[in-house]
């Protein structure tokens, strides 16, 4: 395990994109809990990506969620639900990862939903750069329906009782400390916990980031 600045950490993360030589663009995971700072490191390793002079994808589960009416079946607060009905990966992967795949034609679009109103979206198909990258943050990225869509794999690992923590200050305009607590306790955690005894991320993992220090993160290297 290695250890040092956030900018060090960095660094080895855009030479781990670099050593990939593929004939299609280079589709990077970056997967952990909710609060774990997946959305912070793909943020900015697109920006040290772009200061290499490579062409970023930046693209995030959150933009391939079902609606609303459809995602909670289980109820609001089911960690199954959660797992099982919350993401559409038939559209994730129809529309994004195999396009930019080796037997993709590169044009894609990069969200099928908006959050924010609730509804689909269809933004304009585009054409990627063969030497493009996509960096693609979220939960469950790892499992069956996606794993084998993945040319790196990183997943950000953080105790999950911080991740609550995170969460209060992240979300403290828009909703109430015993509303994320109960959030996270009922559906977001116990989710991740059913994720990692059955699909065990970081055994598929190529790249774990340990970001309990954000500025002082550890990470380690797997082969397969």
């Amino acid at each position: 395990m290695d250890q040092g600045t956030r900018d060090e950490m960095l660094g080895r993360l855009a030479e781990a994109v670099r050593s990939i030589t593929v004939a299609h663009p280079t589709r990077v995971a970056i997967d952990g809990p909710p609060a774990a700072g997946k959305t912070t490191l793909a943020d900015e390793l697109a920006v040290v990506l772009r200061e290499q002079g490579r062409d970023v994808i930046r693209a995030t589960i959150d933009d391939f969620l079902f609606p609303r009416a459809q995602r909670y079946p289980r109820g609001e607060y089911s960690a199954e639900g959660c797992y099982y009905d919350a993401h559409n990966y038939d559209a994730l992967n129809r529309v994004l990862l195999d396009p930019l795949g080796p037997r993709g034609d590169r044009r894609f679009q990069p969200a099928v939903y908006d959050r924010t109103t609730d509804s689909p979206l269809s933004p304009p198909v585009t054409t990627a750069p063969a030497d493009a990258v996509l960096v693609f943050d979220g939960v469950f990225l790892m499992r069956p329906e996606l794993i084998d869509r993945w040319d790196l794999r990183i997943f950000v690992s953080t105790a999950l009782e911080m991740t609550v923590d995170r969460a209060v200050i992240r979300e403290h305009r828009v909703s109430s400390r015993a509303d994320v607590e109960r959030r996270w306790r009922e559906r977001y955690i116990p989710s991740q916990r059913l994720y990692l005894a059955t699909v065990r991320p970081t055994q598929h993992a190529n790249i774990i980031v340990h970001n309990d220090e954000p500025q002082q993160p550890a990470w380690e290297t797997h082969t397969h």
